[in-house]
């Protein structure tokens, strides 16, 4: 793979995963996902691999998707919901679903923030391993929208926590993550890297196909519970709120409320 934003390495049964963005605080351009799809594939068809960590260079694990393209723009930008539609479905919704589906463990190792998109990144992996700086966010309503592509807030966060914090566009902290079962673990900061990597070759010592079995389970239970069913409907109220802001804003959906959005972040910035 010819990769620019994403590291790949193989160890001892290990796949790791490292997105490698960090001037952009590891946001998520069409490459990237393309790049990180690639590594996930790869490692989801190497015998040589027992389970995958994904995890990101920098202060921070992934601001969430790159609107680099639109931010600075004043002018009105042509949209297609269908060709918008039809791109979020596949790279958006549809990689993070695939990613969960990877029948191997893996593990996520998250450091400072991870926002909205970002929550797409750590969600599909099955365990989670955070830095006690980690804070986790999708405040997105501000753009007209009900949450990310891929709405497991319900399930990550519980239905009330859930509720509060989409209502609000806070963060919760990794300790909170924990305490609610989003996140297993809390590290310091700069022992995340290693606690992640002491986790994933402990889990590779087990059986490969017992392994597969064991998260097949966890999994099957969560679709039977109606995990997969409500994540594709609540992705197309996403796509209604984005046809909605599109018609307010007469160009690419939701460009006001993210310029809104930034302008919040950069007040409590000088704040």
């Amino acid at each position: 793979m010819d990769l620019d934003h994403v590291l790949y390495e193989v160890t001892d049964g290990v796949a790791v995963i490292t997105l490698n963005r960090p001037e952009a605080a590891n946001a998520q351009s069409r490459k990237v996902l393309e790049e990180l799809d690639g590594c996930w594939k790869s490692a989801d068809h190497d015998p040589a691999v027992k389970v995958i960590v994904f995890r990101s260079n920098g202060k921070h694990f992934s601001a969430g998707h790159d609107m680099s393209s639109t931010r600075d723009s004043s002018e009105p930008v042509e949209w297609h919901a269908d060709s918008y539609y039809d791109w979020e479905t596949r790279h958006y919704l549809g990689y993070a679903k695939s990613w969960r589906s990877v029948p191997k463990p893996s593990i996520a190792a998250v450091q400072g923030k991870c926002i909205a998109a970002g929550l797409m990144l750590c969600w599909p992996c099955d365990l989670i391993v955070a830095s006690d700086n980690a804070q986790f966010s999708d405040p997105v309503l501000a753009m007209g929208i009900c949450g990310v592509e891929l709405h497991a807030h319900a399930w990550e966060f519980g239905p009330r926590k859930a509720k509060e914090l989409l209502f609000t566009g806070e963060a919760i902290t990794a300790q909170q993550a924990e305490q609610i079962g989003m996140v297993n673990r809390v590290v310091p900061l700069e022992e995340l890297q290693e606690a992640t990597i002491n986790l994933a070759r402990k889990i590779a010592r087990n059986d490969a196909f017992a392994l597969r079995m064991a998260k097949r389970a966890v999994n099957q239970t969560m679709d039977i519970q109606g995990y997969t069913n409500a994540i594709d409907s609540i992705f197309d109220m996403h796509h209604f709120g984005h046809a909605r802001a599109a018609l307010v804003t007469g160009g690419i959906p939701s460009l006001a409320g993210l310029r809104a959005m930034q302008d919040k972040g950069k007040a409590r910035s000088k704040g």
